[in-house]
């Protein structure tokens, strides 16, 4: 009985002073911040927070349905509760699945209705409020790739058959695969494991398979990132260039001065409010980095109005405006080389290494938000990956430029001045050692436990995707496969 009363004693005392910790580190990140605030106004988002929350709930659901094939219960139950807080759910009409008109229609208690469309290869739209249709004219997205069923990996599906190499200890890869599905509450749908490029490790839950398309939330940031690199090796853009976004150009803007580079960092320092921010304050209204998902009509226009509220290359924050901002970037860039802009990304990158269930999301004015909003399968996850760990490089062809993988991978000088070694450009590091993986592993990450982990040093892509509401124990189950891995596959010769 004392042993036990003594457990509970220093599991208090240990709680304490890790929430004591966690205080101080949220002290200083804001102390810090206030060195560089430009004292500018704030004005939140217009509209109904209940009906904001209503919209992302009606295109979580068009999406889960439509998209990924989910059970309408099932996905109210489980599915992307960042747009649409569980909550908040419950504080609307059930959701109406109308599956010939391919429609998700929410109600709310003062009788206004949320309609989700799904409009096909740009995925589901929330029309805006009092609004019947789109701003623009989806479009059909051709795959230009021969059937993945005759192709070998990882081009195609075909994986080969010769015996794993000698140096995998695939005892401990098959305990890995177990415990990134246990336990059960950890929701996890897919997991994939390349090593050299080879698929090791594979597996997916139920009614899921490896064509299946799963939310994958700000995984797209990364895969913004990736279409920018595109365009910097076609001569579109520079990194250290000033972001030539429109409304930035006025005489004596400030924001002309923010880099590509900047936006990039998640350093630009527009004034858009995240529930990330350490000093964030609900009762200022709803966030402009959710506004960007659920109903700014036009994403791009809203982001780059955004005013200053630091200098760029001071404060790093996890904000939507930047990732926004790169897709405006990338629209500008697109159509400067005269390509159609909401194919561009499967001619220009998808079909060159094979991805094929790729579903890039839209605002109701046709413009992508993959700051968030985006679906593919495990499998194409990972090729995403091995084009990182392959140094931007796929057979042969040099898809992003010398250098670019290095940047991404590359600590954020104002996140770590923040002491947060996390960010790099559109992409997360784990500076801080927080994975039990090497500190040089970057990854693109998700909401809801969504993840790609390039592991350089063990030659290791790693996709871990699930079902939002498993996200706490999916996390403590990734880093238990985490562990087995690193014990199971040797490191790269130096």
């Amino acid at each position: 009985m004392i042993r036990t009363d003594r457990f509970f004693v220093l599991a208090f005392l240990l709680l304490g002073y890790l929430a004591g910790n966690a205080q101080d580190a949220r002290s200083k990140l804001i102390a810090r911040a206030a060195q560089f605030d430009l004292k500018t106004p704030y004005k939140a988002p217009p509209g109904d927070a209940l009906s904001h929350h209503t919209s992302g709930y009606a295109k979580i659901m068009c999406s889960a349905v439509f998209i990924t094939g989910l059970k309408p219960d099932f996905a109210a139950e489980n599915v992307g509760y960042f747009t649409s807080p569980y909550a908040e759910r419950a504080k609307v009409g059930k959701p109406v699945i109308d599956f010939e008109k391919k429609t998700v229609s929410i109600t709310l208690p003062n009788g206004v209705t949320r309609t989700a469309i799904y409009t096909g290869d740009q995925g589901c739209v929330t029309l805006p409020e009092g609004e019947k249709t789109l701003r623009y004219k989806p479009i059909k997205v051709t795959r230009n790739i021969p059937n993945a069923a005759t192709r070998p990996w990882p081009m195609g599906d075909v994986l080969p058959t010769s015996p794993m190499p000698a140096e995998l200890d695939m005892a401990k890869v098959a305990q890995a695969i177990n415990a990134a599905f246990e336990p059960a509450e950890a929701q996890t749908a897919a997991f994939v494991v390349t090593y050299k490029g080879r698929i090791i490790a594979e597996r997916y839950g139920d009614g899921i398979t490896k064509e299946t398309p799963l939310e994958s939330w700000s995984m797209g940031k990364s895969l913004s990132a990736t279409i920018m690199g595109i365009l910097m090796r076609r001569g579109v853009y520079t990194l250290d260039q000033a972001a030539p976004i429109p409304q930035w150009q006025g005489k004596g803007d400030p924001r002309a001065k923010i880099r590509i580079m900047d936006i990039m960092h998640m350093s630009s320092g527009l004034y858009c409010r995240a529930p990330q921010d350490p000093d964030y304050d609900p009762t200022l209204g709803y966030p402009d980095h959710l506004y960007l998902y659920t109903d700014a009509g036009n994403s791009f226009d809203y982001a780059a109005n955004l005013p200053q509220q630091w200098a760029p290359n001071t404060v790093g924050r996890y904000r939507n405006s930047d990732p926004v901002l790169t897709n405006y970037l990338n629209r500008l860039g697109i159509e400067k080389l005269g390509e159609t802009y909401h194919t561009f990304p499967q001619r220009a990158l998808f079909d060159k290494i094979g991805v094929r269930t790729m579903i890039m999301e839209t605002d109701p004015s046709g413009n992508f938000l993959t700051q968030g909003y985006e679906f593919a399968s495990g499998r194409d996850w990972a090729r995403l990956g091995n084009l990182y760990l392959q140094d931007g490089v796929w057979n042969g062809e040099r898809i992003l430029p010398e250098g670019f993988t290095k940047f991404v991978s590359t600590l954020a000088e104002p996140w770590v001045d923040d002491g947060r070694p996390i960010y790099g450009g559109l992409f997360w590091i784990n500076g801080d050692g927080a994975r039990p993986i090497p500190k040089d592993a970057y990854s693109m990450n998700g909401a809801g436990g969504q993840y790609v982990m390039i592991i350089p040093s063990h030659e290791l892509v790693v996709v871990r995707l699930g079902h939002y509401k498993g996200a706490q124990a999916g996390v403590k189950a990734l880093d238990k496969a985490y562990v087995l891995l690193m014990e199971a596959v040797p490191e790269k010769r130096k």
